[in-house]
């Protein structure tokens, strides 16, 4: 650390794992705060900035754009009281596990999805050489079960 309890805008770089750019993106969004500058016109921050930026990278990693990390802060800094803003805090939080439920969902669909069609092709390696693509989607010869929706789409119309 440079000036004792100082950092620069590159140690903070450095010691999150982000660029120099988004710490400086982050400044300009609000989401972090210079302390001083030092003579030579660097900006400083404080030590907590590093958990900061780790805060920011966090709520990014849940699905959160930095437009909503901007917006969750302002929200907290308007919030008349402590209790008031963890209650903005938790309608927010309850909102983003109800969305990333609904992502799980959608997720394990589309795997179910492509266990079928993996499961449904692998008897393809079977099929004859001479055999036209056409009729991969819709193949008796060596499948028992209808073929998925992921490979009957296939056919050309």
């Amino acid at each position: 650390m440079r000036d004792g309890t100082k950092l620069r805008v590159g140690d903070v770089a450095r010691m999150t794992g982000k660029t120099v750019r988004a710490i400086h993106l982050y400044e300009e969004l609000g989401l972090l705060r210079p302390i001083a500058r030092s003579p030579g016109g660097y900006r400083l921050f404080a030590p907590d900035a590093v958990e900061r930026v780790a805060w920011i990278g966090k709520l990014q990693a849940m699905g959160f754009s930095l437009a909503e990390v901007q917006e969750f802060a302002r929200s907290l800094e308007r919030s008349q009281t402590a209790p008031l803003a963890m209650l903005k805090v938790r309608g927010m939080f309850e909102q983003k596990l109800k969305d990333t439920r609904s992502q799980l969902a959608r997720l394990r669909t589309l795997e179910s999805d492509l266990e079928q069609g993996l499961a449904y092709l692998e008897g393809c390696h079977w099929c004859d050489p001479a055999e036209l693509p056409e009729n991969c989607t819709d193949c008796a010869k060596h499948h028992e079960v209808p073929p998925p929706l992921i490979v009957t789409g296939m056919h050309r119309t």
